[in-house]
């Protein structure tokens, strides 16, 4: 049987990712922590880089490096125009989904 909350989220991240991009440019550890700080959202480094790299190969996103305060410098990943409008047309997408499925949802609760 499949794991229902593991599909769903699987689903979700690539929206989820985009999200935290359209707010402003983060760095792969930064998604990764800050998607771990919300529940159902948590997602390892091993899903998450993958994630980015085919967001950036289909341009979606831009990279460039920075140095960092501490360490090596880090990979900061930005969305493109591509992926602002991607962004835009999967948040209108989910929102217009979710309030309909939550509005059916209701209408069945015991």
């Amino acid at each position: 049987m499949t794991d229902v909350p593991t599909q769903l989220r699987k689903g979700a991240l690539e929206l989820a990712v985009l999200a935290l991009l359209a707010q402003h440019a983060r760095y792969g550890v930064e998604i990764v922590e800050e998607l771990g700080q919300r529940r159902g959202l948590e997602a390892t480094s091993g899903t998450i880089y993958p994630l980015l790299t085919r967001l950036k190969s289909s341009g979606l996103v831009d990279t460039t490096w920075q140095e960092s305060p501490a360490g090596p410098p880090r990979k900061y990943y930005t969305l493109s125009r591509a992926g602002v409008r991607r962004f835009d047309a999967q948040r209108d997408a989910w929102l217009q989904l979710s309030t309909s499925l939550i509005t059916l949802l209701k209408e069945v609760q015991s």
